[in-house]
């Protein structure tokens, strides 16, 4: 690992391949990732980091750091803007849509015919035993990866102290913005406090990064105030509306996710039940992909096929518009010492999180001898044999449904 005199290089030293990808590759890797990668935005970035940096070497893992921090700063769903960075870096423009969309659309076509199955049976298909299976195999692959993340992201005495401070406020429930608020703003005073000069750069990251808040609070108002008004019947303009502003504001896991669409959907425009948002949140969770494909379940349940795609667009357009004029930034970010500190202690407090995340999914996931049997044995084959990820959930599901079978 280098040490933290040596700094980290540019991000245009950072892309392991050279040459541009070619978008039938970026497409079958994020259509692959999608349709396997179950367990939440922890699991997706783990899943990511084994695809696009350990096996096809197309970002270093420094790099893939960065964009994981990076996602961390704007709203939407992480794990989806991830892929959007992965894209970008990898073939520009073309290849930010080719991966967003690639990674979507799997869980977009599942969650469809979930609801489709929903609306015509009047109860979900049954997938709760293969899930079983599969939620131990899930905890080993996030557990390879923030193992192989750490090394990368922890490079000084001092990033180890900031992450177990970021672990600790985690598990306390401070808000996950303030936690990578205060571990940007810890790593670039310390930077500062041994660099002569650093100071006064230090204290225009700071007010550089209020008015970058200002200025997401305020498109964020903006688009809420737009997406709301004068709703009094449901139609494809109004719905696609409520899941853009959804989209465009929300920062948090599914069940932040699930008191917005309540305040909305539920308790002021009475379009769903409570209990069929449970049931829209329940199909987001437990199926691949990105939880938010929760809106493509609600769209269909409201205004059929065509409700369905429209909320799945207005849900995940602001991710696709946050990444493209985020990214950018990110690379600048890592030229400056003091910004890249900063960025630094957003990666340690980023994996600080899903640590604390991966050991909720666990308490749940590793329930009796067998399900921890399934961990440890994913896990072996993780590390010691380096198993293709998507063999582990497929076989993870198989076990699931057979141990059902036998009960």
């Amino acid at each position: 690992m280098p040490t933290e005199k040596e700094g980290r290089l540019p991000q245009s030293a950072q892309t392991a391949a050279a040459s541009p990808t070619p978008l039938r590759d970026l497409a079958r890797v994020f259509l692959a990732l999608g349709t396997i990668s179950f367990g939440g935005p922890a699991a997706h970035i783990a899943m990511m980091e084994d695809e696009v940096v350990r096996r096809r070497r197309w970002l270093t893992r420094e790099a893939f750091l960065d964009y994981v921090g990076a996602t961390n700063l704007i709203p939407g769903p992480n794990s989806t803007e991830l892929a959007i960075h992965v894209g970008h870096a990898r073939a520009g423009w073309p290849g930010l849509l080719v991966a967003g969309a690639s990674f979507i659309l799997p869980a977009a076509i599942i969650v469809g015919c979930l609801a489709w199955g929903y609306v015509r049976y009047g109860a979900l298909p049954s997938v709760v035993h293969a899930f079983a299976g599969v939620k131990p195999v899930v905890i080993a692959i996030v557990v390879q990866a923030l193992w192989r993340l750490a090394r990368t992201a922890i490079r000084s005495r001092e990033l180890l102290f900031l992450g177990i401070a970021a672990v600790a406020a985690t598990a306390l429930g401070v808000n996950e913005l303030i936690v990578l608020a205060g571990g940007a703003l810890a790593a670039a005073l310390l930077y500062a406090a041994r660099s002569d000069g650093a100071a006064v750069e230090a204290a225009s990251l700071v007010c550089s990064g209020a008015t970058v808040s200002k200025v997401m609070r305020a498109i964020g108002i903006t688009t809420a105030s737009s997406a709301v008004g004068g709703l009094a019947s449901v139609g494809l303009w109004p719905l696609f509306g409520i899941f853009l502003k959804t989209g465009a504001v929300l920062f948090g896991s599914g069940y932040v996710l699930l008191a917005f669409l309540r305040a909305d959907l539920v308790d002021r425009l009475h379009w769903i039940t409570q209990q069929q948002l449970l049931d829209a949140v329940a199909v987001g969770q437990i199926t691949p992909g990105p939880v938010f494909t929760t809106a493509t379940f609600v769209g269909y349940l409201v205004a059929g096929g065509q409700g369905a795609v429209v909320a799945t667009l207005g849900i995940f357009l602001p991710a696709f518009f946050f990444v493209a004029v985020s990214g950018p930034l990110v690379p600048r970010i890592r030229k400056s010492r003091i910004a890249g500190a900063a960025l630094d202690g957003v990666n340690v407090a980023s994996l600080a999180l899903m640590a604390v995340v991966t050991w909720t999914l666990a308490r749940s996931a590793v329930v009796d001898a067998v399900t921890l049997a399934v961990a440890v044995v994913g896990a072996v084959l993780l590390f010691r044999y380096r198993i293709n990820s998507a063999w582990l959930v497929a076989g993870g599901g198989i076990v699931g449904v057979a141990l059902a079978s036998m009960r």
